[in-house]
């Protein structure tokens, strides 16, 4: 059996200075153009548009939860992944998950959604800076891999949410879709330094002015 990617990202995640991996933004950040609904929008291709509907439909949803400021929970992850899947119901998955055509491998174990419940909680510690969580945050769902299926397009819904609660949204997510590992923390920090150049780009494009 494979070694568990999970116990991996768990560790790396906690020897990772997320305090120094970004600096701060400037907040809110409102795009000229709106990268996520965009990116949602590119769901509906041709051959699939029901997908990209119930992305955009997930995606609203989010926000409207995030204008209410409900704080990011598994119950709130799985109201978006019904949308996301079109399913009337879904569960935190009953077993082992796995990606990248198997060559990481989730376990489960009867702590896991426990675990997974207090590293969404962390994604609100005002002593992280806001594109660090927002990073961190989508990590996890990536790695607890919560859901049976469709995991990554939930991971760039929660990276959207945090940024969401605190008036920050981007004009492309188009960099952030590249492929991750559970035992990469240079790829984790540098996940973080991605967000904030997203960020900062973003302001200076839809302000003129460089932060």
């Amino acid at each position: 059996m494979s070694a568990d990617a999970l116990a991996a990202w768990v560790q790396i995640r906690n020897r990772i200075d997320w305090t120094s991996a970004a600096g701060e933004v400037p907040a809110p950040v409102e795009p000229i153009v709106d990268g996520l609904t965009t990116w949602c929008g590119e769901g509906s291709r041709s051959s699939d548009l029901a997908r990209g509907h119930r992305l955009l439909a997930a995606l609203a949803q989010s926000r409207t939860d995030a204008f209410r400021g409900r704080p990011l929970t598994c119950a709130l992850l799985a109201g978006w992944q019904q949308l996301v899947l079109g399913l009337p119901g879904v569960q935190f998955r009953q077993g082992d998950a796995f990606a990248k055509g198997g060559r990481e491998r989730y376990a489960l174990t009867s702590r896991t959604q426990r675990d997974f419940e207090h590293c969404l909680r962390e994604s609100a510690d005002p002593g992280v800076p806001l594109a660090s969580r927002a990073a961190r945050a989508y990590l996890d769902v990536a790695f607890f891999h919560p859901f049976p299926d469709g995991n990554a397009r939930l991971a760039m819904l929660t990276l959207a949410y945090v940024l969401e609660l605190e008036g920050v949204r981007l004009d492309q997510v188009g960099p952030l879709q590249t492929t991750r590992y559970a035992d990469d923390d240079a790829g984790a920090a540098d996940l973080a330094a991605l967000v904030l150049i997203l960020i900062r780009s973003t302001h200076q494009r839809a302000t003129g002015f460089p932060h």
